[in-house]
């Protein structure tokens, strides 16, 4: 019998420069990161302990990395932090980073912007 895990690091808060348009950049906004990854676990979780999961300590680094590296797109920062999981963690079946833009900059009340990439390694 296999079993899957997800590992999940919902509504990490980031203050961020990301932006299309220069006054973005200047003035940074509030920015919300939801990961999701699936692996098999291959090992007895009865053991307790934190090398038989992926640890959303290290997912939080890695989206802390990514998101302090200015960028014009929501799609491009939810790449830079999807990539760098798949790279760091290429055991993951199935990975989803959702990017939220708080209060987005338009011509209207509008809760946030998002961007979600999906990865499914499961092959």
């Amino acid at each position: 019998m296999s079993k899957i895990l997800k590992v999940s690091l919902i509504g990490a808060e980031f203050f961020a420069r990301h932006g299309y348009y220069p006054q973005e950049q200047i003035l940074g906004n509030r920015f919300v990161v939801d990961i999701d990854a699936q692996f098999s676990a291959s090992v007895n979780m009865a053991t307790d302990e934190i090398a038989n999961t992926l640890n959303y300590e290290q997912l939080h680094n890695i989206a802390t990395e990514q998101m302090q590296l200015t960028k014009q797109l929501l799609e491009t920062v939810a790449h830079g932090i999807a990539d760098e999981i798949m790279r760091r963690f290429p055991y993951i079946l199935q990975l989803s980073v959702c990017v939220k833009k708080l209060h987005p900059p338009l011509k209207g009340q509008v809760g946030a912007s998002a961007v979600t990439v999906i990865i499914n390694n499961a092959n």
